[in-house]
């Protein structure tokens, strides 16, 4: 009798701990999309500051996720994953929340990187060109969004990015590894060559937190904590090495190699970069316009700044290609989980989850189109990502009290279950402050809106999560679930509702 054998498609183990690091190369172009406003806000000192503050605490955020990721070395989703497993005994929803939060935060920068590249090259070598939203007219409008160049150039690069990572990941990390050899060519200009041939000049860092914090009407600490929590997109964003754990060849070493070595270089990019680049150039960065002109202040020769602009489109390209590929990973993840739709969980031929990565170019697309306030939902959606985080952290404190016993090839001292819970405290201290008063910060960018859009993805995920599992799962929905203490233990039958007295 002829038995019909159905092919389950997997990740692919095809990386090593240094692919991983190419892949967090994202990191300094997330840096770069920031920085300009976070300069014209607290000055060049002041940003400087916060960002290797931000940075430092990536460190201690990347050594607890290389536990994590070792506990499940089959499952991709990232830090969502890690806090679904860890919550999911006492609530289910905790994991669709904190996969979309972390999500979201991830797809905003295909948009938002898109446009400042566009601005960047336009300013470089098509200044004739419409700028588009929010800077002038463009060729035309889709309401209120003036579409110029800079909008056009990321509709072109989301679309690529989405096809590199389509066909596969060692496709997306050959390409990474071109771009990530130029982006050293721009990371020297802007950290280390204003010491070097006498353009630093301490005269153009300033800090200026004292002053804007009276302009804006809210408290010096109050407007720091806001920047620290907007900085978290871009400086907490190595953990995107944890995402990829199943498809590296050595699991434990290759992730904790990767986690490790991309938080520290971040770390120094992070501290260094901010006091060069504006001591050496300028202190007005905010559109790509203006890095055009601290670069041919910092190089003296139109010609060199031509190809600095190269490496540097090829940094914000890095950025692009890193947020589809962990963002795709995370819907993945979860939808293997059940936590969403099924259509998300599946894998293209190329053993890639194509379908989740296709929803983010279109949403993406849709931003670049209709959502002329990009950095205000920017900022909207590190809501649900710092939230992502504060919960994977304070699952790593639940993990280790409710199984003790599972196999952790990586296993940090007992300190630093205590660090996790003060990290956790902190992402949630952010996050209060942080949401409920960014429209202050940046130049106003950001209001109601944009808070409402912040809240309705995750609101969002929670309705996609009674969608699997009532009418794709054909089940009731279950708020808890019983979990193993050891893996493969048998924990099929969910854990009762909780009772209402």
């Amino acid at each position: 009798m002829a038995v019909a054998v159905v092919e389950e498609r997997q990740l692919l183990k095809s990386l090593r701990w240094y692919d991983g690091f190419v892949i967090a190369l994202a990191n300094p172009g997330f840096l770069l999309g920031s920085l300009g406003y976070s300069v014209g806000d607290l000055g060049g000192w002041g940003a400087a500051l916060l960002w290797g503050i931000s940075a430092i605490v990536a460190v201690f955020i990347n050594t607890i996720y290389s536990e994590l990721a070792t506990m499940f070395p089959e499952k991709s989703g990232g830090l969502a994953l890690y806090a679904h497993e860890a919550w999911r005994k006492y609530t289910t929803l905790i994991g669709p929340v904190a996969t979309f939060g972390y999500w979201i935060g991830w797809s905003v920068v295909l948009a938002v990187n898109g446009i400042f590249t566009g601005q960047i090259i336009q300013g470089a070598w098509f200044s004739g060109e419409p700028v588009g939203s929010p800077f002038g007219k463009g060729y035309f409008s889709t309401g209120s969004v003036e579409f110029g160049l800079p909008q056009a150039i990321a509709l072109g690069l989301i679309v690529a990015v989405w096809v590199f990572n389509f066909f596969g990941a060692r496709v997306s990390v050959s390409f990474g590894y071109l771009a990530g050899a130029l982006l050293m060519v721009p990371l020297f200009v802007m950290s280390i060559l204003p010491f070097i041939n006498g353009t630093f000049h301490s005269s153009n860092l300033q800090n200026t937190i004292a002053a804007t914090s009276k302009h804006v009407g809210i408290p010096g600490w109050q407007l720091a904590i806001v920047w620290l929590w907007l900085m978290c997109w871009s400086a907490w964003g190595v953990d995107v090495c944890a995402t990829f754990a199943p498809e590296y060849k050595d699991t434990v070493k290759d992730t904790k190699w990767a986690l490790r070595s991309a938080a520290l270089f971040s770390m120094v990019v992070y501290i260094l970069l901010p006091v060069a680049f504006v001591g050496g150039g300028t202190a007005k960065l905010i559109s790509g316009y203006g890095y055009v002109d601290a670069m041919n202040k910092i190089v003296g020769s139109t010609t060199a700044t031509d190809f600095f602009v190269i490496c540097l489109v090829a940094a914000f390209v890095i950025t692009m290609n890193t947020a589809t590929a962990d963002g795709g990973r995370a819907l993945y993840g979860i939808s293997r989980a059940g936590m969403t739709i099924k259509q998300l969980g599946t894998l293209n031929r190329f053993h890639q989850p194509g379908n989740a990565m296709t929803l983010d170019m279109v949403i993406n697309v849709l931003f670049v189109l209709f959502v002329g306030n990009i950095f205000g939902i920017l900022a909207a959606s590190n809501l649900g990502y710092v939230l992502a985080h504060m919960f994977a952290l304070s699952g790593y404190v639940l993990l280790r009290r409710d199984r003790p016993n599972w196999p952790r090839p990586i296993k940090l001292g007992r300190v630093w279950t205590l660090i996790a819970a003060v990290l956790a405290l902190w992402s949630l201290t952010l996050t209060i402050v942080g949401f409920g008063w960014f429209e202050k910060a940046a130049g106003g960018y950001g209001g109601t809106k944009e808070k409402v859009i912040g809240v309705a993805v995750l609101g969002t995920a929670i309705l996609l999560f009674f969608f699997r599992r009532i009418v794709q799962d054909h089940e009731m929905p279950h708020w808890r679930e019983k979990t193993p203490t050891m893996p493969g233990e048998d924990v099929s039958t969910p854990a009762p509702a909780a009772s209402v007295s």
